[in-house]
C-alpha cells in the first residue's frame, strides 16, 4: 500500500509539472509551443474537481515577496485562512495576462459575497524590473479592487517560480523585451496547501465551482 501511494503521488507531481511548464504565450507562436508542451496522454483531474489535483506537492512554501503596497510578506502567512488563486504574469503582457485577469474577475463574480471574503486572487510578476509595487497595484486593481499584485527581487521571483514549478524567461524584442511564462492557475486552500492546477482557458464557471469545493 505504501508503494502504491508513493507511485500515485509521483504521478500527480509529474502531471502537475508538465502542465505548469506549458508556456504562456504573449505571441501566437509561443501559444502553439504551449499546446505542444502538454502530453496528449495527460488525463483529466482526479475526483470531482475540474482542475488537476496537486494535493501533496507542497508548492509555495517559505516564499517571501513584496506586496502592492511595498510591504515585505510571507505568502503563506499573509493570506492564511483564504483560498488563494495564483497566476504568474507581467503588466506589459499584451494578451494572455489581461485575458486571464478579466476571467478571474468573472470567477469572483460567480461567488457569493461571503465566499469572496474567503478567496484571494493573486498575480505574481515575472518581470520585477518593470513591475514595481505601484505598477502592480494599478494593474491588478483595474480588473478588481480586491486583487493583489506581488513582486520582489530577481532572486525572490526565481525562488517562488521554482517553488511552483512555474516557467518564465526573458526574451529580447526589438529595443525592449517580453516575457514567456506559465499560464496555469495555482489554487491553495485555506491552510496554504497546494490543491489544484487549473489549465489555461478553463471556463470561469468551472474555476468558481472548484474554489467553492475548497471553502
Amino acid at each position: 500500500m505504501k508503494s502504491f501511494l508513493s507511485l500515485r503521488f509521483a504521478a500527480r507531481t509529474v502531471l502537475a509539472m508538465a502542465l505548469a511548464t506549458a508556456l504562456a504565450a504573449c505571441d501566437n507562436s509561443a501559444s502553439d509551443s504551449a499546446g505542444n508542451a502538454v502530453s496528449a496522454n495527460a488525463t483529466a483531474t482526479a475526483g470531482s474537481f475540474n482542475g488537476t489535483d496537486i494535493t501533496g506537492t507542497g508548492f509555495g512554501k517559505d516564499i517571501e515577496l513584496v506586496d502592492q503596497n511595498g510591504t515585505a510578506i510571507e505568502l503563506q502567512k499573509a493570506y492564511r485562512g483564504k483560498v488563494m488563486v495564483i497566476f504568474f504574469g507581467f503588466t506589459q503582457c499584451p494578451d494572455v495576462c489581461p485575458t486571464t485577469m478579466a476571467e478571474l474577475a468573472q470567477v469572483r463574480e460567480k461567488l457569493t459575497p461571503e465566499q469572496r471574503d474567503q478567496v484571494q486572487i493573486i498575480m505574481i510578476s515575472v518581470d520585477p524590473q518593470r513591475d514595481t509595487p505601484t505598477v502592480m497595484k494599478q494593474y491588478v486593481s483595474a480588473f478588481d479592487p480586491s486583487f493583489v499584485g506581488l513582486t520582489g527581487s530577481d532572486e525572490q521571483i526565481a525562488k517562488v517560480a521554482a517553488s511552483f514549478k512555474a516557467y518564465y524567461k526573458k526574451v529580447d524584442s526589438g529595443q525592449s523585451y517580453t516575457m514567456e511564462h506559465s499560464s496555469g492557475l495555482y489554487v491553495l486552500d485555506g491552510k496554504g496547501e497546494s490543491r489544484l492546477l487549473i489549465k489555461p482557458n478553463t471556463a470561469p464557471e468551472a474555476i468558481a465551482a472548484d474554489i467553492q469545493k475548497l471553502l
